[in-house]
Protein backbone atom coordinates (compact mmCIF):
# COMPACT_ATOMS: atom_id res chain seq x y z
CA UNK A 1 0.00 0.00 0.00
CA UNK A 2 1.27 3.83 -0.70
CA UNK A 3 1.13 5.79 2.09
CA UNK A 4 1.20 9.76 2.44
CA UNK A 5 2.66 12.10 4.34
CA UNK A 6 0.55 15.11 5.37
CA UNK A 7 2.81 17.76 7.26
CA UNK A 8 2.53 21.20 9.01
CA UNK A 9 5.57 23.35 9.42
CA UNK A 10 6.03 26.57 10.93
CA UNK A 11 7.63 29.32 9.33
CA UNK A 12 11.30 28.20 9.65
CA UNK A 13 10.44 25.27 8.25
CA UNK A 14 10.39 22.75 11.67
CA UNK A 15 7.54 20.11 11.14
CA UNK A 16 4.73 20.86 14.01
CA UNK A 17 2.56 18.25 13.42
CA UNK A 18 2.38 15.38 10.56
CA UNK A 19 -0.62 12.67 9.50
CA UNK A 20 0.09 9.47 7.54
CA UNK A 21 -2.97 8.55 4.88
CA UNK A 22 -3.01 5.85 2.32
CA UNK A 23 -2.29 6.71 -1.13
CA UNK A 24 -5.41 7.31 -2.72
CA UNK A 25 -7.03 8.82 -0.12
CA UNK A 26 -7.48 13.06 -1.12
CA UNK A 27 -5.26 15.27 0.42
CA UNK A 28 -8.05 17.82 1.86
CA UNK A 29 -9.14 14.98 4.11
CA UNK A 30 -5.95 14.67 6.73
CA UNK A 31 -6.15 19.02 6.67
CA UNK A 32 -8.81 19.53 9.58
CA UNK A 33 -6.98 17.17 12.08
CA UNK A 34 -3.50 18.70 11.73
CA UNK A 35 -4.99 22.41 11.92
CA UNK A 36 -6.89 21.57 14.93
CA UNK A 37 -3.59 19.92 16.48
CA UNK A 38 -1.79 22.96 15.42
CA UNK A 39 -4.05 26.13 15.76
CA UNK A 40 -2.37 27.99 13.06
CA UNK A 41 -2.51 31.67 12.61
CA UNK A 42 -1.87 31.11 8.56
CA UNK A 43 -2.01 28.11 6.70
CA UNK A 44 -0.14 28.01 3.15
CA UNK A 45 -0.90 25.07 1.01
CA UNK A 46 -1.43 24.38 -2.42
CA UNK A 47 -4.49 23.80 -4.68
CA UNK A 48 -5.11 20.72 -3.53
CA UNK A 49 -6.10 22.02 -0.36
CA UNK A 50 -8.58 24.43 -1.94
CA UNK A 51 -12.28 23.69 -0.88
CA UNK A 52 -15.12 25.83 1.16
CA UNK A 53 -15.32 23.55 4.03
CA UNK A 54 -11.68 24.15 4.57
CA UNK A 55 -11.41 28.03 4.17
CA UNK A 56 -14.24 28.28 6.60
CA UNK A 57 -13.38 26.26 9.37
CA UNK A 58 -10.24 28.15 8.98
CA UNK A 59 -12.10 31.37 9.67
CA UNK A 60 -13.29 29.58 12.05
CA UNK A 61 -10.10 30.01 14.06
CA UNK A 62 -8.82 32.99 13.16
CA UNK A 63 -6.60 31.33 10.33
CA UNK A 64 -6.15 33.49 7.37
CA UNK A 65 -6.39 30.62 4.27
CA UNK A 66 -3.45 31.25 1.83
CA UNK A 67 -4.55 29.04 -0.55
CA UNK A 68 -4.62 29.33 -4.62
CA UNK A 69 -7.71 28.31 -5.94
CA UNK A 70 -8.25 25.69 -8.03
CA UNK A 71 -9.12 25.84 -11.96
CA UNK A 72 -12.23 24.68 -11.73
CA UNK A 73 -13.67 27.22 -8.80
CA UNK A 74 -16.83 29.26 -10.04
CA UNK A 75 -15.72 32.46 -8.34
CA UNK A 76 -12.24 33.09 -7.66
CA UNK A 77 -10.69 33.69 -4.25
CA UNK A 78 -8.16 36.11 -3.28
CA UNK A 79 -5.10 35.07 -1.62
CA UNK A 80 -1.58 36.64 -1.14
CA UNK A 81 0.56 36.03 -3.40
CA UNK A 82 3.95 37.29 -1.75
CA UNK A 83 2.85 34.90 1.22
CA UNK A 84 2.19 32.11 -1.06
CA UNK A 85 5.89 32.52 -1.92
CA UNK A 86 7.00 31.10 1.72
CA UNK A 87 5.28 27.87 1.10
CA UNK A 88 8.74 26.54 -0.34
CA UNK A 89 9.57 26.16 3.63
CA UNK A 90 7.02 23.06 3.43
CA UNK A 91 9.16 21.55 0.13
CA UNK A 92 12.29 22.23 1.85
CA UNK A 93 11.32 20.22 4.85
CA UNK A 94 10.22 17.33 2.74
CA UNK A 95 13.44 17.59 0.86
CA UNK A 96 15.76 17.53 4.18
CA UNK A 97 13.39 14.51 5.26
CA UNK A 98 13.78 12.61 2.33
CA UNK A 99 17.38 12.69 2.19
CA UNK A 100 17.25 9.78 5.18
CA UNK A 101 16.59 6.90 2.61
CA UNK A 102 13.84 5.21 4.57
CA UNK A 103 11.56 8.05 4.47
CA UNK A 104 11.85 8.54 0.88
CA UNK A 105 11.91 4.67 0.21
CA UNK A 106 9.26 3.76 2.37
CA UNK A 107 10.67 0.96 3.31
CA UNK A 108 8.84 -0.26 6.71
CA UNK A 109 5.75 -2.35 5.74
CA UNK A 110 3.32 -1.16 8.69
CA UNK A 111 2.07 1.70 9.32
CA UNK A 112 3.10 2.08 12.63
CA UNK A 113 7.23 1.75 11.40
CA UNK A 114 6.80 3.98 9.00
CA UNK A 115 4.86 6.71 11.19
CA UNK A 116 8.31 5.93 13.61
CA UNK A 117 10.41 7.06 11.03
CA UNK A 118 8.75 10.07 10.07
CA UNK A 119 8.55 11.06 13.92
CA UNK A 120 12.76 10.44 14.12
CA UNK A 121 12.92 12.20 10.86
CA UNK A 122 10.92 15.47 12.31
CA UNK A 123 12.86 15.22 15.40
CA UNK A 124 16.40 15.38 13.77
CA UNK A 125 15.02 18.72 11.81
CA UNK A 126 14.37 19.90 15.30
CA UNK A 127 17.88 18.72 16.50
CA UNK A 128 19.41 19.59 12.94
CA UNK A 129 21.95 16.61 13.59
Amino acid sequence: LSTKVHLIVDALGQPLAFELTEGQRHDIKAAPTLVARTHPRCLLADKAYDSDGLRDSLDELGCQAVIPPTASRCGQVPYDRELYKARSEVECTFSLLKQARRFATRYEKTLRNYAAVVALGCALLWLRI
